[in-house]
């Protein structure tokens, strides 16, 4: 919301001041949804993330593979276990399948709060890297959010590219 206030404040200040001076401004777009997932620093978060879940990842599926293993055999042997058996068997299954649910809910918390993290660095470090492509390029004003945008005017690629020599 803050973002639109402003951007609208900004582009009635631009109106105000008149066309003469209009002429003169020099105007960039960088949709930063497509730097967030495109850019080399972004694809590298992406992959570390990838790494360091890997395993308790793996760990999920096991769970899973061993929980339809159980249910399977479960109803496989259905007709030929005693209750006792069945009953443990069942009881095994539900404890797996609340371990299964627990785990699984812990991974995507952890993950979430991990990639909040690498995104917030991915964010700082685009920032900097458009208000260092604004100041070199001499822009008056460069937006990450519109309605509509010329292709003229979108600088996303070369923010992209600005990214990847970093």
């Amino acid at each position: 919301m803050y973002k639109f206030v402003a951007t609208t404040l900004v582009c009635l200040g631009l109106l105000v001041s008149g066309a003469a001076s209009a002429a003169d401004l020099k105007i960039g777009f960088v949709n930063t949804e497509r730097v967030f997932r495109e850019a080399p620093i972004a694809l590298k978060a992406q992959k570390k993330l990838e790494k360091e879940f890997a395993s308790r990842d793996a760990d999920l599926q096991k769970m899973a593979k061993q929980a339809r293993d159980l249910q399977s055999q479960l109803e496989k042997d259905n007709g030929t276990l005693s209750d006792s058996d069945r009953r443990n068997k069942e009881r095994d299954l539900a404890n797996l399948n609340r371990d299964y649910q627990r785990t699984l809910r812990e991974f995507r918390e952890d993950l979430n709060v991990r990639r909040n993290e690498e995104l917030a660095i991915v964010q700082d470090k685009a920032r900097k890297a458009i208000k260092a492509y604004g100041d070199a390029e001499k822009f008056d004003i460069i937006l990450e959010e519109a309605v509509y945008f010329s292709p003229k005017i979108d600088i996303t690629d070369k923010i992209i590219r600005s990214l990847g020599d970093k």
